[in-house]
């Protein structure tokens, strides 16, 4: 999860590097460090904490040379300390390397290296790579690096630099996401496509297993074996990836704003008509074979977990699929029993989330067709599925996702519609109803904006509070999920979300008059339900912060707090809901004075396990 830059060109290395490493912040900020290539000498930079310290420090010293490699840490192995930041070096100094990933076999190498004489001087695994490559080098840094990529286990990302060769930059993969950006008489390489894009929109995605060899001029890719391989570049969309802040006071705020654009051009993208309303989806798969499948298994991480648990409501109620949600570490290790006419779908914001990767993979050694959600085009799981229904929320750099989420949501609900279409179970008066219901949802969202100040009311009242609870049913008990798991993430208050029928079995115990209970309770077929449920929080003295359909007269009797949502049929209202509770959650984080787009010890994308 941790952020790589590499540049070799004629511009001032430092301020290339670190400008990229602003860009790439949101990956890992633990640490952070550059080394560059200076009068035949790696010289290196590193700092502990946010990357304006390493600016800071850049800003007194700077690096002069025209070579170098960056890195954000996001810890894995070994604690935050200068020991520990990349870029990590060998035992002479001469070779330095940045890398994301972790080094499963490290330990066993780091034995046999000592023993060969090597010295080390930090915990982390990565420090193995650039003695590997130390140990084979010869007069040919990618001969050396081969080498070494051939005795690494687990997934890595790195690029290497030697004061040996200072001319070039060698880089490979496997598992974690590498991206070359070509200029003119100057080259890049990125964990992330964000962060070469002050300098290029020509990119190269390299593979497993692939190495880059990028000077001034050039750029060459070898395959595992050394011969080098033919690949064109693609151009990048440089709007769709445009990242500023506006005048929002952080990106979480910006996000979250956006959402009503997002979902209105996704929905204007998707829907062109009521007879052929999903023409942009270009499935691969037939529709007949579509109609064929009879069970679906949705396997996600975090965020992406509770918009697939969503889908599992929209897919049975409106296509009445069988369909499973598994999260995505589990079910790559559980030996599930996919077989028959089964269809897996894989969602992730970035499309380089680790554990979901290996349970696309999964399915494609069971010889099932994989159907994946993403935000990023061209990402490993994009380019691994058989299918993609790309979301087009554009970059999300908050850690805590919240565009990506509804995005998500409002694609989920539409590929609903169409399944059932194709199966014959919604008819087309319904069916029009429903798209007219979908129109009305972005300026709905855009309502909920409106009562921003509502929401700041309530999070007064209750940011000092140090535990919550979350109770949602049907549709919206992943609402609960989610919106527990926003506010953890930013505010480090502890929160957990419940079906609320499930309250009885053991949760109602920890109820008094100092636990806020979030209770989402729009109108459904559930709404009565989630009253009496009210009923016994307030019985117990607990504070109920109710999100409710708007006119609702009955939940005022019950709640201390009740925050109204425009009405909006019950398969809709995750979307609606799904903003008053990241607002809450951002303005309790605001409140108790913390950093909102960079929780601690979190990462936007959780490219290793």
């Amino acid at each position: 999860m941790c952020g790589i830059i590499g540049y070799v060109g004629p511009r001032a290395v430092d301020a290339v590097l670190l400008a990229g490493l602003w860009k790439l912040e949101y990956r890992g900020y633990d640490s952070s460090g550059i080394a560059v290539i200076s009068d035949g000498e790696i010289r290196v930079k590193k700092a502990i904490g946010k990357l304006k310290v390493l600016a800071d420090i850049l800003d007194k010293e700077p690096l002069s040379g025209n070579i170098g490699i960056g890195h954000t840490r996001w810890a894995t192995h070994g604690e935050s300390s200068p020991e520990n930041a990349h870029p990590q070096t060998d035992c002479s100094d001469t070779i330095a390397v940045v890398h994301n990933g972790i080094i499963e076999n490290y330990i066993s190498l780091k034995g046999k290296l000592i023993k060969e004489k090597h010295i080390f001087r930090s915990f982390t695994d990565s420090e193995v790579i650039p003695h590997l490559i130390e140990k084979y080098y010869k007069d040919n840094l990618e001969s050396a690096v081969r080498c070494a990529m051939n005795e690494l286990e687990g997934s890595y990302a790195f690029a290497v630099i030697s004061a040996k060769e200072p001319d070039k930059i060698v880089c490979c993969k496997k598992n974690t996401p590498l991206v070359i950006g070509l200029g003119k008489g100057e080259n890049l390489i990125s964990s992330d496509t964000l962060a070469v894009l002050g300098l290029t929109r020509k990119i190269i995605l390299l593979e497993d297993y692939e190495i880059g060899v990028l000077t001034r001029d050039k750029v060459c890719i070898l395959n595992k074996d050394g011969k080098e391989v033919e690949r064109k570049p693609s151009t990048v969309d440089g709007k769709a990836l445009k990242v500023d802040i506006g005048n929002f006071s952080h990106f979480m705020l910006k996000e979250i704003y956006e959402q009503p654009r997002i979902i209105e051009e996704n929905i204007e993208r998707r829907i062109k008509s009521t007879k052929k309303i999903f023409h942009p989806f270009d499935l691969t798969i037939s529709d007949g074979e579509l109609v064929k499948i009879s069970r679906i298994i949705i396997q996600a991480c975090g965020t992406s977990w509770h918009a697939g648990y969503v889908g599992k409501y929209l897919l049975e109620k409106f296509c009445r699929v069988h369909t499973e949600i598994d999260i995505s570490s589990e079910f790559r290790y559980r030996n599930p029993v996919i077989s028959g006419e089964t269809l897996v779908m894989a969602i992730s914001q970035s499309g380089e989330t680790a554990d979901t990767i290996a349970g696309v993979r999964e399915a494609k050694l069971a010889f099932i067709r994989v159907l994946s959600l993403v935000n990023v085009m061209g990402s490993a799981i994009a380019r691994e599925s058989d299918d993609v229904i790309y979301i087009h929320a554009g970059p999300e750099i908050g850690v805590a996702s919240t565009k990506a989420y509804t995005s998500q949501l409002i694609a989920l609900h539409l590929f609903s519609l169409y399944f059932s279409k194709l199966r014959w179970l919604i008819q087309e008066d319904e069916l029009k109803v429903k798209l007219r219901e979908i129109k009305l949802i972005p300026k709905k969202m855009q309502k909920i904006l409106e009562k921003d100040n509502e929401i700041m009311e309530i999070a007064k009242k209750f940011y000092s509070a140090r535990n919550f609870i979350f109770l949602g049913r049907g549709v919206n008990y992943p609402s609960a999920l989610e919106g527990a798991l926003k506010l953890k993430e930013i505010s480090y208050i502890h929160a957990t979300g419940y079906p609320a029928g499930e309250m009885k079995h053991g949760p109602i115990a920890l109820i008094d008059e100092h636990l806020p209970v979030v209770c989402i309770s729009p109108k459904s077929g559930v709404y009565e339900k989630m009253l009496g449920n009210m009923e016994e929080v307030k019985a117990r003295r607990g504070k109920v912060i109710a999100i409710a359909t708007e006119g609702d007269k009955k939940v005022q009797e019950v709640a201390d707090e009740v925050f109204y949502i425009p009405e909006c049929p019950e398969s809709l209202s995750p979307i609606l809901v799904a903003l008053p509770l990241q607002l809450l959650a951002y303005h309790i984080a605001v409140l108790r004075g913390l950093d909102v787009d960079k929780p601690r010890n979190l990462a936007k994308s959780v490219t290793v396990e």
